[in-house]
């Protein structure tokens, strides 16, 4: 392999090298998240786009099929909207690659453009200041100068990640909350730590994987019918990886953590590393220990299992095991199918009411991949098939899952299907959207009946800071409940009872309220609240419902 340019097997490296490097720098890249809500995820979505770099084993082949190969697993892999800009990037650079054995400044130049032109086509209103204007920034400086580096590679991402870093500190100058924040962009960080990662590995020092980052459990299978249902104590499996703010850095910082949550369960297993904490516990509020874990750092990955209704399944499972074993017919046979992205049993329960055929977990803290929505849009079986995203960071990776089908499809690897996106940015809009559905319409007719009802919907939610920050001249301390009205934030305080009622007189002509509470809320609080606040739109039909989602205690429609 020559050194003078980037061939597949150098590429390949390099990839992985700048997803170690996406993954060192997670919890960094979240901390600059600049509203305080706990979703903070921009890192962890791009360290979990990237993960399958780190996963490829490097073969040798052309510049093309190694770009090919990455491109096609990151594409399924994508989570949230900068995971999904991350993964358009390089499906980008392959299409520019196409036909090459290798590459020098020039073609690298135009594979940044390439991948930089497709990430901003799926973005409908590009923003200024955010990871796009840095990749647009470094593409702008690869075209200029790439023919003064020819044959030096290095020098040329040098040049490139320079470049990219004068960019990225130009963004709070473009975007007043980011410079209100004392940050930079997020996305652009994470795209500045990919270009790092790939230097170092031109320079012969790959970024190394971070031992146990991804590890899972593993555990063998059991007889789910040698104990009864009734004897399982607690009955939420909590897991959680917590990713350290950085004054607790350090091995056995969370003691007083541990301590906290020690009563609250059995079956507890706590790592205490030096900048993660690693979580399982058996409980019955899963959303008091998750409230208690974002007082320590960022959640990266969290989740929730019921385990009694597991429990029933997986006996139920095992009794109809050969049947269950037999190949899954995906073949379509019905008019219409539904996903729904969303968090919490209760939740789940009132979409599969509704008529939705497949849930998939996740919303604000945990964003699916292209896959997850990829295997519930097939499981559905409908030829026309509509997907609820219910959070604005999930819509693009849902666009992404439509374009595969599609693909799929044209070229005779998949049953037909088609697959229609809501761009719903909340669990309230998919709600709204499916009580408009109407099986005796055409798809088209219902795709525009949804979209023009839940458009009428506003969310309100009530959560807890999970750091200070002052967002539009409002100060907001860590631990303080704070209310969002369409996810801008506009009270905070330490009683979330007099938030919910403060935000609902903000529409005293509501015509239909519905009130979902948390996992941290108990139905007697629940109904307290309730009370009052029927009192406040009393001219609205109220109703109240158990959600059961985590870290959010209220999530409210109003119409």
């Amino acid at each position: 392999m020559s050194n003078n340019v980037i061939d597949g097997e150098k590429f390949q490296k390099m990839v992985a090298s700048a997803a170690n490097s996406l993954d060192t720098e997670k919890t960094e890249i979240n901390n600059l998240n600049v509203f305080p809500v706990p979703d903070g995820d921009t890192g962890i979505n791009m360290s979990l786009t990237m993960k399958p770099a780190r996963e490829i084993q490097v073969e040798p082949g052309t510049l093309a099929e190694a770009a090919g190969r990455v491109a096609n697993r990151l594409l399924r892999a994508a989570r949230g909207n900068s995971g999904a800009i991350l993964s358009l990037f390089f499906r980008g650079m392959a299409k520019s690659f196409e036909g090459l054995e290798n590459a020098d400044s020039d073609d690298i130049a135009k594979a940044i453009r390439s991948g930089t032109n497709e990430a901003y086509r799926a973005v409908s209103k590009p923003a200024e200041g955010t990871i796009l204007t840095v990749m647009r920034g470094t593409a702008e400086i690869a075209e200029a100068e790439s023919e003064q580096f020819r044959g030096n590679p290095e020098a040329f991402f040098e040049r490139l990640l320079e470049g990219a870093e004068e960019v990225l500190g130009q963004t709070p100058e473009m975007l007043p909350v980011l410079k209100q924040a004392n940050v930079v962009d997020a996305g652009g960080q994470g795209f500045v730590t990919m270009l790092k990662g790939m230097l170092a590995s031109l320079r012969g020092h790959d970024v190394a994987a971070v031992e146990g980052s991804d590890e899972e459990e593993t555990r063998e299978g059991a007889d789910f019918g040698e104990f009864d249902t009734d004897s399982i104590t607690f009955a939420y499996c909590t897991e959680c990886i917590v990713g350290k703010y950085d004054e607790l850095r350090g091995e056995g910082t969370a003691e007083a953590f541990k301590a906290t949550i020690s009563p609250w369960g059995d079956s507890m297993v706590f790592v205490d590393d030096e900048e993660i904490i690693k979580l399982h516990i058996h409980t019955n509020d899963p959303g008091r220990v998750l409230s208690e874990a974002i007082k320590y750092g960022n959640l990266e990955t969290v989740k929730i299992e019921n385990m009694k209704k597991q429990h029933s399944a997986l006996t139920a499972a095992g009794e109809k095991a050969a049947e269950e074993a037999k190949p899954v017919d995906l073949t379509p046979d019905k008019d219409f199918g539904f996903v729904a992205v969303c968090l919490g049993d209760g939740t789940a329960n009132i979409f599969r009411e509704l008529g939705v055929h497949e849930i998939v977990t996740g919303g604000q803290t945990m964003n699916p991949s292209t896959d997850n929505l990829l295997d519930a849009i097939r499981k559905t079986r409908g030829r026309e098939v509509f997907v609820l995203p219910n959070n604005k960071n999930i819509i693009m990776v849902a666009k992404q899952a439509a374009a595969i089908i599609d693909a799929e499809v044209a070229e005779g690897l998949a049953p037909a299907q088609r697959v229609i996106v809501l761009e719903t940015r909340s669990v309230p809009e998919g709600m709204s959207a499916m009580l408009a559905f109407d099986e005796t319409s055409s798809a088209d007719d219902n795709a525009t009946a949804m979209t023009e009802t839940f458009g009428y919907v506003h969310t309100l939610s009530v959560t807890r800071a999970v750091k200070d920050a002052t967002i539009d001249g409002l100060s907001i301390k860590a631990g303080e409940y704070m209310g969002l009205c369409d996810r801008k934030i506009g009270y905070t305080g330490t009683d979330y009872e007099i938030i919910v009622l403060e935000m609902l007189r903000n529409f005293p002509d509501a015509s239909f309220v519905t009130v979902l509470y948390g996992a941290d809320i108990t139905e007697e609080n629940a109904n307290i609240i309730f009370e009052k606040l029927k009192a406040v739109v009393p001219e609205a039909e109220c109703s109240l419902l158990y959600g059961g989602q985590p870290l959010y205690d209220f999530v409210i429609s109003v119409e």
